[in-house]
């Protein structure tokens, strides 16, 4: 799959995600800012790329601002900006 526009879902509300994807010639980028980065930084990053290897995504500029989501969200979030942002849903 390839992101062919800028999409995003989510909110910053607390407990929920905001995901930003856009196109990128550079490769995949992958940027996160999250209340509990400490403690579940390797965690979101994991769950963000295995939804993107998922869909097949290898180029893409994607930014993930996490006010402490369940893992269910993030995943959900990440599958409905990458949708978006390949011009469905």
């Amino acid at each position: 799959m390839q992101i062919v526009q800028v999409a995003s879902a989510g909110t910053l509300e607390s407990s929920d995600a905001y995901v930003e994807v856009s196109p990128s010639q550079e490769g995949l980028s992958v940027e996160i800012e999250s209340v509990v980065y400490a403690q579940f930084g390797d965690a979101i990053r994991t769950a963000a790329m295995d939804v993107l290897q998922e869909f097949g995504v290898d180029r893409g500029a994607v930014r993930i601002v996490d006010r402490g989501a369940l893992e269910c969200v993030l995943r959900a979030r990440v599958e409905t900006a990458l949708l978006r942002g390949k011009g469905e849903s």
